[in-house]
């Protein structure tokens, strides 16, 4: 686990930039490490064909069949597409130990990682639905 400075990603904006892409409440999240409320994301009951990307940058980080209802509110995965993506740093905010999971991208707030999720990784991410945007593998017309 790392934690890379902001000046190490390959994605760099100014704070002015990431407040003219972002809404406020991507803004917080992404930029600032805030969490949605749970149950109440576009995307904590949403289970479509398709893949999931940073708002940030539009790295696809992942894909809808390893999302599953975890219970918690928040949109759940088992895996990102791949480990490169994802950047995991110790968090020990709020009096916890927990792992935040980042944009390797760019940095982005995404969510954490929780050991207590199924096979094959046992792995849960739980991602704010601020943090991505939704990428519909069948459009229709």
């Amino acid at each position: 686990m790392t934690d890379k400075p902001a000046s190490t990603y390959p994605v760099q904006k100014t704070d002015a930039e990431w407040r003219e892409q972002l809404d406020p409440m991507q803004y917080q999240v992404a930029r600032h490490a805030e969490t949605e409320r749970a149950f109440t994301g576009k995307y904590w009951d949403h289970f479509k064909d398709g893949h999931y990307n940073c708002v940030g940058c539009g790295t696809p980080l992942f894909e809808a069949d390893t999302k599953f209802d975890a219970g918690c509110g928040w949109p759940s995965y088992w895996a990102p597409v791949n480990s490169e993506v994802i950047e995991r740093v110790v968090d020990r905010s709020h009096g916890m130990v927990r792992v935040e999971v980042r944009c390797n991208n760019c940095g982005s707030h995404l969510g954490h990682v929780f050991p207590d999720g199924p096979e094959p990784t046992g792995e849960r991410f739980c991602i704010n639905s601020a943090a991505i945007d939704f990428v519909d593998e069948n459009p229709g017309p």
